[in-house]
């Protein structure tokens, strides 16, 4: 592809997404094009708000959503359905959720494995349920690639694909216990 071709492709993408919103569900860390959706006040916090109710933003709103470890704490009856449909309507055509969750199916095998001493097991089951540490940190469901796919898929997504890491904020996407990544990445496109 030429440069002309490259310059023309980047120049259209900015005009498709210009006026669309870049929303970090359960974000802290600022960064220019990004508004901090949480449900707990901080210093970077745009909007105080849960991602079960996006309702504030029209649909078809919002070129990308971005949230880390956030959807591990909704149950997955009715509150995780819930805001990934949200997700979906506030997206516009080609929008993409970029997720990361630990992944359960990784968690399972690295408590099992043999080697690890207690406290490691402790650390690891700390991640699936949750540190506990005040009322947002209780994790209400365990994700895989399949599960995850699959609530994805009903809300309406068309592609669902697995990442190593999103590469978008210094959070815990690329956390590894022993040595082994514990984020399932994907993204999700509208």
């Amino acid at each position: 592809m030429s440069l002309f071709a490259l310059q023309f492709c980047s120049d259209k993408l900015a005009v498709m997404s210009e006026g669309l919103l870049r929303l970090h569900i359960g974000g802290e860390e600022p960064k220019p094009g990004w508004t901090i959706l949480n449900v707990q006040e901080g210093p970077y916090v745009n909007t105080l708000g849960d991602c079960r109710d996006l309702s504030r933003y029209s649909d078809g709103s919002v070129a990308e959503i971005y949230a880390s470890h956030v959807f591990e704490h909704l149950g997955y009856l009715d509150d995780l359905p819930k805001a990934l449909l949200e997700c979906y309507r506030v997206l516009s055509s080609g929008g993409k959720l970029r997720i990361s969750v630990p992944d359960f199916e990784t968690l399972c095998r690295l408590f099992m494995h043999p080697k690890l001493d207690m406290e490691q097991r402790f650390a690891i089951m700390r991640i699936a349920f949750g540190g506990q540490t005040d009322l947002y940190d209780f994790h209400m469901v365990g994700l895989t690639l399949e599960f995850l796919s699959d609530y994805l898929c009903v809300a309406g997504f068309s592609t669902v694909e697995r990442v190593e890491a999103h590469d978008l904020f210094e959070d815990s996407s690329t956390l590894e216990i022993c040595g082994v990544q514990i984020s399932l990445n994907v993204i999700a496109i509208k």
